[in-house]
């Protein structure tokens, strides 16, 4: 991989995602992350899409942007359509915009999603698939894809990349499936399955960070014409499987598991071809689904053993381990 240097903007850093490529470049590259999300508690990095002034400030001087912020979840867009698209359309648009008139113009990393495609119906999809948005986020998603190659045509570097069903952290909202499931099994709880039978490729986060960085080290060593690339296992996992998977893996036998319809307007069926990016990028999904959600369950009963002990100290012993 090309040595990474410099500063490196990332946008949506207190995301799923965006810890982990921040923790990644910075364990194994020579570049900085400059942090940039809504939820930011340091003051200096706390800053919103839609202000233009504050991503002006915010790539002052940077080498790259990883722009993985905005509305991230298909539900949300659905709740907030103008929201949704004034968050990933018209802010990135801006961030696109003061990019190409910056005297040094920094890389650019676009993340997409898996959406894009819609409801396709040969599997596994490629990247060459003919995109088919079925919903308010994935037409977001899909309208700023549109706006990140007309600047890469304007001169700007710049790749999209799709992620697909990306898990793998207690910090994660708690109401996505993997990590509801996950919750659910350490501690008990109800796993709702949307659709048993609705099929889709989870990847963990740890992989998709990794390829993110892979993709920022060819465009930091000026690599001008990379295709979309999707992070996906290439293995469809359905709900029913999701769930005993979870299940097996439990810490707690006060499980129920509660059978729904699909959602109207979320895809059925998804899981990807990882041949381009094994091509292009040497990148492989290195974490079984299986492997992830063992993990995650267990992760979630060490938080809660930990959080217990805190709380089981005096008020001097937990100040000293602050």
């Amino acid at each position: 991989m090309h040595p990474l240097y410099g500063r490196i903007l990332v946008t949506g850093s207190c995301g799923l995602i965006g810890c982990a490529v921040i923790e990644r470049v910075r364990a194994e590259t020579y570049a900085v992350s400059v942090r940039f999300d809504i939820c930011e508690r340091d003051p200096a990095a706390r800053g919103d899409l839609c202000d233009g002034e504050a991503v002006e400030r915010a790539l002052a001087d940077v080498t790259g942007v990883i722009h993985l912020g905005g509305v991230s979840r298909v539900i949300w867009g659905e709740h907030s359509p103008l929201s949704c698209w004034q968050t990933n359309v018209e802010a990135t648009q801006t961030i696109l915009k003061l990019a190409l008139g910056l005297p040094q113009r920094p890389w650019f990393i676009y993340a997409s999603s898996r959406e894009v495609y819609g409801q396709q119906v040969e599997l596994p999809v490629s990247e060459a698939a003919l995109l088919n948005p079925m919903n308010v986020y994935a037409r977001s998603k899909y309208a700023a894809e549109q706006l990140v190659w007309q600047a890469r045509d304007g001169g700007l570097c710049a790749a999209v990349v799709r992620f697909s069903s990306v898990y793998g952290d207690v910090d994660d909202h708690s109401d996505r499936v993997v990590p509801a499931f996950a919750a659910a099994a350490a501690f008990g709880g109800t796993m709702r399955l949307d659709g048993p039978d609705c099929t889709f490729d989870f990847t963990h986060v740890d992989d998709v960070a990794r390829g993110v960085v892979a993709v920022a080290s060819l465009l930091s060593a000026g690599e001008r014409n990379l295709p979309p690339l999707h992070f996906v296992s290439g293995i469809g996992t359905t709900l029913r499987e999701l769930s005993e998977i979870a299940r097996a893996a439990a810490a707690s036998s006060r499980i129920v598991v509660k059978i729904a319809p699909p959602r109207k307007f979320d895809i059925t069926r998804f899981w990807g071809d990882p041949s381009r990016a094994v091509a292009i990028l040497g990148w492989r999904s290195s974490i079984p689904v299986r492997e992830g959600v063992n993990k995650l369950v267990a992760d979630y009963v060490a938080r809660s053993k930990s959080t217990t002990a805190v709380q089981k100290m005096t008020p001097l012993q937990s100040n000293k381990n602050r």
